[in-house]
């Protein structure tokens, strides 16, 4: 017989061995490098795939999946907010992406159609003919052992056993399509036994990294910074810390200018105040076992700010924390009016007493935590009017005094709750004093 190309067909899975093939191949897309450097992409393929197997594709709407996978009220305006319709559309593109380089040879495919979000599966005739018997062949009329190679799985001791099992009975004819079907039974029980011992070593894996992180935990008890960060160190590997960068401008009352405005890039530089904040935020994130990413906002873009949690560093050096923060209740006004403004309260702001020198003029600062729409991820803000502010914001964040001062205000889920906060800091002598809150608010 000739076999015909390996093309795909639609197909259902309908028994728990197709299921299993299914998720075998989720997996497997899950760790190829289209996905595995994600967060937004595998949660929702693996969403949409399990509850497609388990018959619940009719819950397969914009809606639900943007509560369900990507945390968003049940009220969200998915015309506003598109991040289902992107991240489908992501989907897509890496599911073709990864049948056409590593999942190549694959025989079942994942397919998720235009416009749904529904996913299909594929399965090549290759896969399907390897049970089917062949067609041009009849039953023979006994079964000759020496006209068959003896290839892997025994094809010819498996017929001499057959016969031999027969002696002193009627002997039943042994077809092409009953030897087919015992060899695709055999790979059937090979791969079980494979993945049996797969699952069993995945699990002694598992039992021994929650054995590690029992350990860690005993020796390592969470702390309340911990519980500051968890929602932004949750499901990440490394953090972007954003920080602003200054030059020299001696007719400006703080002695500079942000670094990359009008065209000024010559010799960009960050201050005293601006690096002990960024050491600050760097150690919190090596305590929790989480690397950095140090990136410059004058030449960063929107892309360098998404698929990670991000850190901003500074206000008017650092057009992201304008721009990003300027839907919040308490935010910056636009350069150069520097100051605080209450969204709620126009009326009501703060900013440094300019008729005091710069270098003993108090400082006030935002520290925000929040989850943005416009990055898909959770943003903490750390800016000051000044570089003095900046610094004690990263202070505020890293300590568990001022944060335990801060859960006393706030009350219940400290650590899921979207929170402003509007600093106050005693300035000395270019010195940073010890911040105070002034205002809080929290959704």
């Amino acid at each position: 017989m000739s076999r015909s190309s390996a093309t795909p067909d639609g197909w259902h899975p309908k028994t728990q061995q197709d299921r299993d093939a299914v998720l075998h191949e989720l997996h497997k897309v899950l760790a190829s490098p289209h996905f595995c450097n994600s967060k937004r992409y595998p949660a929702l393929l693996k969403y949409i795939v399990e509850n497609t197997l388990a018959g619940k594709a009719d819950l397969l709407k914009e809606r639900t999946l943007g509560v369900e996978v990507f945390e968003r009220p049940a009220t969200y305006d998915t015309n506003a907010d598109t991040v289902v319709r992107y991240t489908a559309g992501e989907v897509r593109k890496r599911l073709l992406l990864f049948y056409h380089e590593d999942g190549k040879d694959s025989n079942i495919r994942i397919y998720l159609p235009a416009g749904s979000y529904i996913p299909e599966f594929l399965q090549s005739h290759e896969k399907a003919e390897e049970t089917r018997a062949p067609a041009d062949l009849e039953t023979t009329p006994l079964l000759n052992a020496d006209s068959f190679e003896d290839r892997k799985g025994g094809v010819a001791e498996l017929a001499l056993a057959s016969q031999k099992g027969m002696v002193g009975r009627p002997f039943w004819p042994v077809s092409p399509a009953e030897i087919a079907a015992n060899l695709a039974l055999e790979r059937r029980k090979y791969r079980s036994r494979i993945l049996l011992w797969s699952a069993a070593a995945f699990v002694i894996v598992i039992a021994a990294a929650a054995g590690f992180l029992w350990r860690y935990r005993i020796s390592h008890p969470e702390t309340i910074v911990d519980e500051f960060w968890a929602p932004v160190l949750r499901d990440q590997h490394q953090v972007v810390i954003c920080t602003g960068s200054v030059v020299f401008a001696q007719n400006r009352y703080s002695g500079d200018i942000t670094a990359g405005a009008n065209g000024n890039v010559e010799y960009p530089f960050v201050s005293m105040q601006g690096a002990a904040a960024i050491a600050e935020i760097e150690a919190a994130m090596e305590r929790s076992g989480i690397r950095t990413q140090l990136i410059a906002a004058p030449w960063s873009t929107l892309t360098d700010l998404r698929e990670h949690s991000v850190t901003l560093l500074g206000a008017y050096n650092n057009q992201w924390t304008i721009r990003l923060m300027e839907p919040l209740r308490y935010h910056f006004m636009p350069d150069p009016q520097a100051r605080i403004v209450d969204g709620m309260q126009p009326a009501t702001g703060w900013e440094r007493d300019q008729s005091v020198p710069y270098s003993n003029a108090d400082d006030y600062a935002l520290v925000a935590r929040f989850r943005d729409p416009t990055t898909d991820g959770w943003i903490v803000a750390l800016a000051g009017l000044g570089r003095n502010g900046t610094e004690a914001a990263a202070q505020f964040v890293t300590s568990p005094h001022y944060l335990e001062l801060l859960k006393e205000k706030m009350g219940s889920n400290f650590g899921n709750r979207n929170i402003e906060v509007v600093l106050k800091v005693r300035v000395v002598e270019s010195k940073t004093g010890a911040p105070s809150i002034l205002a809080l608010y929290t959704w």
